[in-house]
C-alpha cells in the first residue's frame, strides 16, 4: 500500500493535470495548498514533511489548519475553501486508488467549507459567473433563468413572480421586475441574455399572463427551485474550475455580484442605484466599498507575487507597487 507521499506525487503530478484536466493555475493552487499544509504540520504539530503519514491529515487536524488559516493567517472564507477544496480533492483520489484509506477519506470530506462572516458581501468575479452559465447553457430554460437573474439583478422573489409578459425582446430588450413594496422598475438586458430569453419563449407555450418559469406541476417556480437550479451548475463549475468558481452559493449572491461588476465597470452609482431598485444610494454605496477592497487585493496579490521568488530588486519592487497603487 503506498504512503503519504507516493499518493500526493501521484495526485500532484498525475491525477490533476491529465485526469481531470484542470487549468494551470488550479494546479498550482493545489500544490501551494499543500506546501502550506506540510508547513503547519511542521511548525504546528512537529511532524517533518519526510513522516507524514495519511493519518495525519485526521480530519481534527484539516479542521484545525482552517482555522489557522484564518485566524493566524488572516485569510478570507474564499481562500480558506481553496486549500480545503485541494485537501478534499486528494481524499477523493486516494479513496479510488487505496480502499483501504475509504474511512479516512470520508471523514476528510467531511469537513466543512468555511462561510463568509455576517455582515460579508458574498459575490462573483466575472469569470465564475461566465462558467456557471456555460454549465447551463445545454438547458434553454435553466440557462435563461440564471442569465436573467445575473443580467437583470434581480431579487430571487422577481424572477419567481416574473410573468411571461414581462419580457420585451425587441430592442431595446428589457424586462419588468415587482420588488419590495410593489416597487416596479423596468431594467436592461443584454443582447446575449435576451437571446436566451427568446430561445426559452420560443421553446415554451404559454399566455402572456403565464408565469415566466414554471416547475413540473405547471405552477409558478418557487425560490427553491431556482435555488436548486443554481446551485446544480455551481457545483458543475466549481468542478470544473474550483479556483475561480467556490463549491456553493445562493441567488442573491448573483445580484451581489451584478451591482459589483457595473461599479467595476464605471457606472455611475445613481444609475446603480435605479438599476438594482435601491431606496437609497447609501445601500448602493456598499457595492463600491467591495470593488475598492478587491482591487486592494489585488495590489496585495501582485507584492505577493513579487516578492516569492522574485528577480527584481527592493527598489524595483516599490516602484513598481507604487505605480500600481496609482491605478487605483
Amino acid at each position: 500500500m503506498r504512503g503519504f507521499a507516493q499518493l500526493l506525487s501521484g495526485f500532484l503530478l498525475e491525477y490533476v493535470p491529465r485526469r481531470r484536466s484542470l487549468s494551470e493555475n488550479t494546479a498550482k493552487s493545489y500544490r501551494d495548498s499543500f506546501a502550506i499544509l506540510l508547513r503547519w504540520l511542521a511548525d504546528g504539530r512537529g511532524i517533518a514533511p519526510d513522516d507524514v503519514r495519511i493519518e495525519d491529515l485526521s480530519r481534527e487536524n484539516v479542521e484545525s489548519f482552517c482555522l489557522w488559516l484564518s485566524d493566524v493567517r488572516g485569510v478570507c472564507a474564499a481562500t480558506v475553501n481553496v486549500r480545503l477544496c485541494a485537501l478534499r480533492s486528494f481524499a477523493s483520489y486516494v479513496s479510488f486508488t487505496e480502499p483501504a484509506y475509504l474511512e479516512w477519506a470520508s471523514a476528510l470530506r467531511a469537513v466543512e467549507f468555511s462561510k463568509s462572516p455576517s455582515g460579508e458581501v458574498e459575490w462573483l468575479p466575472v469569470e465564475a459567473v461566465n462558467l456557471i452559465m456555460e454549465s447551463a447553457s445545454s438547458d434553454a430554460r435553466e440557462h435563461a433563468m440564471l442569465g436573467l437573474l445575473y443580467d437583470s439583478g434581480a431579487r430571487v422573489s422577481e424572477i419567481a413572480n416574473a410573468r411571461r409578459c414581462d419580457l420585451r425582446l425587441d430592442a431595446p430588450a428589457t424586462i419588468r421586475l415587482s420588488g419590495k413594496g410593489r416597487k416596479v422598475r423596468i431594467v436592461p438586458l443584454c443582447d446575449q441574455v435576451a437571446g436566451m430569453a427568446s430561445a426559452y419563449l420560443a421553446a415554451t407555450a404559454g399566455a402572456p399572463d403565464s408565469p415566466l418559469f414554471v416547475n413540473r406541476s405547471g405552477k409558478a417556480i418557487g425560490r427553491a427551485g431556482i435555488t436548486y437550479v443554481l446551485k446544480k451548475h455551481v457545483a458543475a463549475a466549481h468542478e470544473a474550475d474550483p479556483l475561480v468558481v467556490p463549491p456553493t452559493t445562493h441567488p442573491h449572491a448573483l445580484r451581489h455580484s451584478k451591482a459589483v461588476h457595473l461599479v467595476e465597470a464605471d457606472v455611475n452609482i445613481i444609475y446603480i442605484r435605479d438599476f438594482m431598485g435601491h431606496s437609497s444610494v447609501k445601500t448602493t454605496e456598499i457595492y463600491a466599498k467591495i470593488s475598492s477592497k478587491s482591487r486592494q487585493k489585488a495590489v496585495e496579490k501582485a507584492a505577493a507575487n513579487l516578492i516569492m521568488g522574485s528577480a527584481y530588486g527592493e527598489e524595483d519592487k516599490s516602484a513598481i507597487m507604487e505605480w500600481l497603487r496609482n491605478l487605483l
